[in-house]
């Protein structure tokens, strides 16, 4: 039963990373933490490879077709290189409660983020001061929490600059993975403690469905589907909150 959960986890990870190009850690930690009984500190860890993974498959289908800002990709990795090994290389030794109800708190900060309306229709690039900034801030939220920081990438690129969802979706595809990979590194201290059975499983099954997904144009609104998973996203949070402010 183990392996099937994990296989149709991986699927729903690869699938959301996909089509939308966000959230696959705002699934992967809960559902490993809820799921499969990992504490947080080690869910986060376990998200990285699955998503990182997951991501790159993605982003693979993205490159093919040209639909990658591969400036903006790379320099909100390079940039936010301190941030993310800075704080993944303290996140063992702080509590697993800070740790899940900081997650919480993130992705309701997602969500929200995806509700947004645009500023401009105007289709433009990414400005250098905004470049700096959300990489230092998404660096911050991978060393931390395993999330890669795709929910702030397109937000910022659609809302904020024009720009067409489908290439928002793959530069954010681009630096899940590259931010995942780096936030990884940064957690050596856990990666004993994981059991990578499970995470593997989920992994494999979700890089062939963000393959797939990213194909894939789906027939509803962009804007419709964002705040379809924002709502999703603060259900999440909020039985994460529930679950360890009364029930834990």
């Amino acid at each position: 039963m183990e392996i099937l959960g994990a296989l149709i986890a991986g699927t729903f990870i690869g699938s959301v990373l996909g089509f939308v190009g966000a959230g696959g850690a705002m699934l992967a930690v809960p559902i490993l933490i809820y799921g499969f009984g990992f504490e947080p500190s080690v869910a986060s860890t376990a998200a990285l490879a699955v998503v990182g993974s997951a991501a790159l498959s993605g982003a693979s289908a993205k490159i093919k077709t040209k639909q990658i800002y591969y400036r903006d990709a790379v320099v909100i990795w390079a940039i936010g290189l301190t941030t993310n090994l800075g704080f993944s290389s303290i996140v063992h030794r702080l509590s697993e409660d800070f740790i899940a109800i900081g997650f919480s708190i993130v992705i309701i900060f997602a969500g929200l983020s995806m509700l947004g309306s645009p500023l401009t229709t105007i289709h433009k690039r990414m400005t250098w001061p905004v470049l700096i900034a959300i990489s230092l801030l998404i660096g911050s939220i991978t060393g931390l929490f395993g999330i890669g920081g795709g929910f702030l990438v397109i937000p910022v690129l659609v809302l904020g600059f024009g720009t067409p969802h489908v290439i928002a979706a793959g530069t954010a595809l681009l630096v899940i993975a590259m931010n995942s990979a780096t936030a990884l590194v940064g957690h050596n201290a856990l990666w004993d403690e994981v059991s990578w059975d499970i995470p593997l499983l989920m992994g494999a099954s979700a890089v062939v469905i963000a393959q797939i997904a990213s194909r894939i144009t789906l027939p509803i609104h962009d804007v419709l589907l964002r705040k379809i998973f924002a709502y999703f996203l603060f259900a999440v949070a909020a039985f994460s909150l529930l679950e360890r402010l009364f029930i834990a």
